[in-house]
């Protein structure tokens, strides 16, 4: 039976489990903690599949945005051992961190073949999902020509100066990949110009969303996902494709090595790992209103554009700008607040 643990502002969905066996051509088994940014839903989806699919298996989800996982994983760090066995967050350049620190599994994936995206060729990380940072707007509230239809002008259209929101980089790992995509682009003057247009920023989804949805935000920046699962719920909100570029964000999944890991069960987290490539594991993603990171994948989340589509007009993110520069992207967007 499913259950909900209290931790901090984490919450843990806990799956009953029958003690591990280290015979790598059994069943897989014993314990698994898996560190998320998924949403709380998505979570309950996934592990009524994964209790199916693993019944010899406990499998914990910790959830909480990537900011808070990586300060999690920071004290955990300095205790000489980590709290997770698998970790997927919604920020790439942290992989790439955590692969320089020497703390994660190499593990060639059976399904890497069938993926579109990049993976590492060490088999380090794949991509699990794949988020859409896009705009949002309330129909019943404001016209459609009369918001921005563009990054570019969500940071200078001054007709709905101070009635915008973002979320806080510093919690959001796809809000932080966002920042370095438009700096990229536009440069550092484009945070000048978010300041100027008095972006509010919102360390939640829901808030914002109830904002755009009262009128007291005319648009928003926000995940793709986050909107269709309202516009499903019966909402009249609706997603703007940027003209300027989508931006996409492939969250990872990564397995922790056998030094650092909660439990030490590699033959289970490979195993888990395959299955969140597989098929069945990306309609469980899809289903979450996340699109698929796997070839031909047949379906794309309720309401949503085909994938292709989104991916012929995105804005690149360089994922070594993003590790390389995030103290100095943070700094020049804190001090313009």
């Amino acid at each position: 039976m499913k259950k909900f643990i209290s931790l901090l502002s984490f919450f843990i969905l806990t799956i009953p489990f029958v003690f591990a066996s280290g015979n790598k051509d059994k069943e897989p088994s014993g314990n698994i903690r898996i560190y998320t940014s998924m949403y709380e839903n998505v979570i309950e989806n996934v592990t009524v599949d994964l209790q199916r699919k693993f019944p010899k298996c406990n499998i914990e989800f910790v959830y909480g945005g990537t900011g808070r996982l990586k300060h999690m994983i920071s004290v955990e760090k300095g205790k000489g051992r980590l709290g997770c066995d698998i970790l997927m967050v919604a920020e790439p350049a942290y992989t790439l961190e955590l692969k320089a620190m020497g703390m994660l599994h190499s593990y060639m994936s059976k399904e890497a073949s069938n993926l579109a995206f990049d993976y590492d060729h060490e088999g380090y990380w794949y991509p699990v999902r794949i988020n859409n940072m896009v705009l949002a707007y309330n129909p019943a509230r404001n016209q459609r020509n009369s918001v921005p239809n563009s990054f570019y002008e969500f940071a200078h259209d001054p007709r709905v100066r101070g009635a915008l929101s973002m979320r806080n980089p510093n919690v959001s790992g796809t809000s932080m990949s966002t920042l370095t995509a438009l700096r990229d682009k536009y440069g550092y003057e484009y945070f000048d110009a978010l300041a100027a247009q008095r972006v509010q920023i919102e360390y939640g989804t829901d808030e914002a969303v109830r904002k755009l949805e009262t009128g007291e935000y005319k648009v928003i920046m926000i995940l793709e996902e986050s909107i269709l699962q309202r516009r499903m719920a019966g909402s009249n909100l609706e997603v703007i494709y940027p003209s300027d570029g989508t931006i996409i964000i492939p969250s990872t999944i990564m397995i922790i090595n056998n030094y650092w890991s909660a439990n030490r069960n590699t033959q289970a987290a490979q195993a888990i790992v395959d299955w969140f490539l597989s098929n069945e594991g990306q309609n469980a993603i899809v289903a979450g209103f996340m699109h698929s990171v796997r070839k031909d994948f047949p379906r794309i989340p309720f309401g949503s554009k085909p994938t292709i589509e989104i991916m012929e007009n995105s804005i690149p993110i360089n994922w070594e700008n993003n590790f390389r520069d995030r103290e100095e992207i943070i700094y020049r967007f804190e001090e313009r607040r």
